[in-house]
């Protein structure tokens, strides 16, 4: 052993410095993180899309990598669901993108939901969920009665529309969704927003981010 080393001492070398190597990235290496199986969307979806088991796939993803409210394991709970927003291919779900409880996931404590029908369905195609508005009302019709506007909540943040190819999803009690947007209020926003639609004709104004 000893000759053969005396003989072959730069290859001895060589494999010692191998070794090292191997030990050094061994240790430096980080641990695999724990993956999951997280429910993220098979192709583009647009908001409104009611969601079938060809438009959902399971992606192994590191658990600290998936937002809370995600669904793992299976897509059979989201079927059926419908999505708030629009997903890019790839992107997981949670029940923040989906209408229900999860809408109000992030707002202020004590919002609520509060559906509202506008007078001019068409403008719905021009909102998107997050956006600000201010809900107007008017009322009286210039002749027996005066005309009046009155602001009923300010910057409240829109939380779904009745965009095209929507369903009801949890407003099925709605009828006719032509023309419904959903807002988060808070109880103050709320009393005044409730039955609105039944004493004037409810409009919306756009305002920016920061009038909230």
């Amino acid at each position: 052993m000893v000759r053969w080393l005396g003989r072959n001492r730069r290859l001895a070398v060589a494999l010692l410095l191998c070794l090292a190597a191997a030990l050094t990235v061994q240790q430096l290496t980080p641990a695999p993180a724990d993956s999951v199986s997280a429910v993220a969307a098979a192709r583009d979806l647009p908001a409104g899309e009611t969601l079938s088991p060809d438009d959902l796939t399971l992606l192994s993803v590191p658990h600290a990598l998936v937002p809370a409210g995600s669904s793992y394991g299976s897509t059979d709970a989201l079927q059926g669901q419908q999505l708030a927003v629009a997903l890019r291919q790839g992107q997981l779900l949670s029940d923040s993108q989906l209408l229900g409880p999860g809408l109000l996931a992030g707002s202020r404590p004590g919002s609520a939901a509060v559906p509202l029908r506008m007078a001019d369905p068409a403008s719905i195609q021009l909102l998107s969920p997050g956006q600000l508005v201010n809900v107007v009302m008017t009322s009286g019709d210039a002749f027996d009665q005066p005309a009046s506007s009155q602001v009923l909540a300010a910057a409240v943040p829109v939380l779904w529309t009745s965009g095209r190819g929507s369903d009801a999803g949890p407003w099925a009690g709605a009828g006719d969704i032509d023309g419904l947007l959903v807002v988060a209020a808070d109880a103050e926003q709320a009393r005044r927003l409730a039955g609105a639609s039944t004493q004037g004709k409810l409009f919306f104004v756009l305002v920016p981010a920061d009038s909230g």
